[in-house]
């Protein structure tokens, strides 16, 4: 059997993110592990307890995944974070977690990379973003770029009344859908104001479903 020890998985798994995030190992009570990022630091140091109202402590009360806006009030600076509790034996045994910096309130912007320089590009201008050849692709009504934040990190970061991530390599605007066609296996194929062809897969087509309400 591999033997790994957690701090070098942790890393690895803080390297599929940007140095933006952050990365913490707890057990059911305790922080074990943390790696701050450039961009935030909680001030975590291994040992010390989990603290009530954070990202960490709710999935392990909810014993699921969970992602959500978590305020400053918590650990002085207000951060997004993705919880996912990890069993051993058959019950929780703790939680690996990834902290992202939160953006601004009144960012509203996403500032996509294109051949000559940068062009800030408003949410509302967003049709989808895509992930494909290890780059990001944000596609806009009048431009696009790329970006180099991962899809993960923009399915927390931008809004949830507008955005939905609806396949491991998309995130797409729901204002920008045209129509929604029923696919093979219980998926969907979303046809996007520019033409384009989405596709839902079937991890996602159940809460999509839920969401937009048919």
């Amino acid at each position: 059997m591999l033997n790994i020890r957690a701090e070098t998985l942790i890393d690895i798994i803080g390297d599929l993110y940007t140095e933006e995030t952050s990365i913490v190992l707890s057990d059911t009570k305790n922080y074990l592990y943390y790696r701050p990022s450039e961009r935030i630091d909680l001030k975590i140091k291994p040992g010390d307890p989990v603290v009530e109202g954070t990202i960490t402590a709710k999935a392990l009360k909810l014993k699921q995944k969970v992602s959500e806006y978590i305020d400053r009030d918590v650990f002085g600076v207000p951060y997004y974070g993705m919880a996912v509790p990890y069993k051993h034996n058959g019950r929780i045994a703790g939680c690996v977690t990834a902290v992202f910096p939160a953006l601004s309130d009144a960012l509203s912007v996403v500032t996509v990379q294109v051949a000559d320089g940068w062009i800030p590009m408003p949410f509302e201008d967003i049709l989808y973003i895509e992930a494909k050849n290890r780059k990001t692709y944000v596609i806009g009504k009048n431009t696009s770029g790329t970006h180099r934040n991962s899809l993960n990190e923009f399915d927390f970061f931008l809004p949830r009344d507008r955005f939905i991530r609806c396949h491991r390599s998309f995130v797409i605007n729901i204002h920008h859908i045209e129509a929604i066609y029923p696919n093979t296996h219980s998926t969907f194929e979303l046809k996007m104001k520019n033409g384009a062809k989405i596709p839902v897969s079937q991890t996602h087509s159940s809460y999509f479903r839920k969401l937009l309400g048919f």
